[in-house]
């Protein structure tokens, strides 16, 4: 009977053993990995590089293009010039103009009172009726005929009357002034107090004038985003960065668009790190480094430091500098996806960190080491074999 025992309990010792290791192997080759590795996302053959997904491993030189192509996007960059176009007559203003000879006056004299363009004469000149600038851009000047005015400063287009009556009236003089403007405007609206038609002037207005006649925004500094839109050029900048360095704060053109927007900036945390989820910055914005302090760092029984990803969409605009390729002539509304790595292995990445900006809607993902799915493989044998090894024991201890 003892005999039977013994044989019984070294037979089930074996068969717990077995079933252990198969059950093992079989749970490992079917369990699923929480994200890609390191290698995978890194290899430029994977399907995701096939797909045109740029990979551009973080060192200094692509560091400084990404830093360059933020630069270009700054307001000074875009919009920094200081050519004045307020200046300028545009379609639909109002204009008046009044025209001197000296004496003995020829043209104009003896029709005080009188004449077709003419309301009122003095001993120096004649002042003749305020005109709108046509659509066709245009104003009327008697004797002369049509005259440009749209896109031209008030001396040009008195200068060139003057010209045209050369002959017809004695030694003329002209001066031409802007009555009413139409034109030089610019549009303020989005999150401020009183959404706004700003008129500017040869003084210059600036994007910070125009906010403070707007009544200001709405929103502490920190949070709020101004985009101008010109012609078909459209940037935005933290209204924190326009205040905090002059430059950004350029000259209004006549047609600009700005928008104060509330956009508290977010990016994406996934993979190894302290906590998943959507993490909120401000718009003055956050380096990688602040970036994964605030996503709860990197786990260090799972996270692989050379798998630290950066998931972007970058601007058409932007290929050349941010990627450090040429555009590819695809189509100019087409964004690019590109993956940044990160090797935190190496103690230079950790200052690259500190300056490569976080744009918003990124995603950081931190990779698993590949030794995580060894660990978890032992973890689960070392949970079976336990109580196998027990039953092959007490087989021992009966012999």
């Amino acid at each position: 009977m003892i005999k039977e025992v013994r044989h019984s309990l070294r037979w089930l010792g074996r068969v717990a053993l077995i079933s252990v290791a198969a059950g093992s192997l079989g749970g490992c080759a079917f369990q699923s990995a929480p994200g890609p590795y390191a290698n995978k996302l890194s290899n430029p053959k994977t399907d995701l590089m096939q797909k045109g997904i740029k990979f551009v491993p973080l060192d200094s030189q692509s560091l400084q293009r990404v830093l360059d192509t933020s630069a270009s996007n700054s307001f000074a960059e875009a919009f920094g010039s200081d050519v004045l176009t307020a200046n300028l007559f545009g379609k639909g203003d109002l204009v008046s103009f009044t025209i001197w000879e000296a004496p003995p006056a020829t043209l104009f004299s003896g029709t005080s009172g009188s004449g077709l363009a003419m309301i009122s004469s003095t001993a120096s000149g004649v002042s003749f009726p305020e005109q709108i600038v046509n659509s066709a851009g245009n104003i009327t000047v008697p004797f002369v005929g049509e005259v440009r005015a749209d896109g031209r400063t008030a001396l040009q287009v008195a200068q060139d009357i003057k010209a045209k009556l050369r002959g017809k009236a004695n030694q003329p003089q002209v001066v031409v002034r802007l009555v009413g403007n139409a034109a030089a405007n610019a549009t303020i609206v989005g999150e401020v107090q009183n959404s706004a038609r700003v008129q500017l002037t040869p003084h210059g207005e600036r994007l910070l004038d125009a906010i403070a006649a707007a009544g200001g925004v709405k929103h502490p500094l920190t949070k709020m985003t101004l985009q101008i839109t010109r012609g078909d050029d459209v940037r935005s900048m933290p209204l924190a960065d326009v205040v905090a360095d002059p430059k950004q704060n350029v000259i209004l053109q006549p047609g600009d668009v700005v928008t104060a927007l509330f956009q508290p900036y977010s990016f994406t945390a996934l993979g190894a790190t302290g906590k998943n989820e959507e993490v909120s910055f401000e718009a003055t914005g956050i380096t990688l480094s602040q970036a994964l302090g605030r996503s709860g760092g990197l786990i260090d029984n799972r996270a692989d430091p050379k798998g630290v990803f950066i998931f972007r969409y970058e601007q058409p605009s932007e290929k050349s500098n941010a990627i450090g390729q040429a555009d590819d002539g695809g189509s100019s509304n087409e964004l690019v996806p590109v993956i940044y790595q990160v090797n935190l292995k190496d103690p230079a990445a950790f200052f690259l960190a500190q300056r490569f900006p976080i744009h918003n809607k990124d995603i950081i993902y931190v990779s698993n080491a590949g030794i995580v799915d060894l660990q978890r493989f032992a973890s689960i044998v070392g949970s079976f074999i336990g109580p196998a090894a027990t039953a092959v024991s007490i087989g021992a201890a009966i012999k």
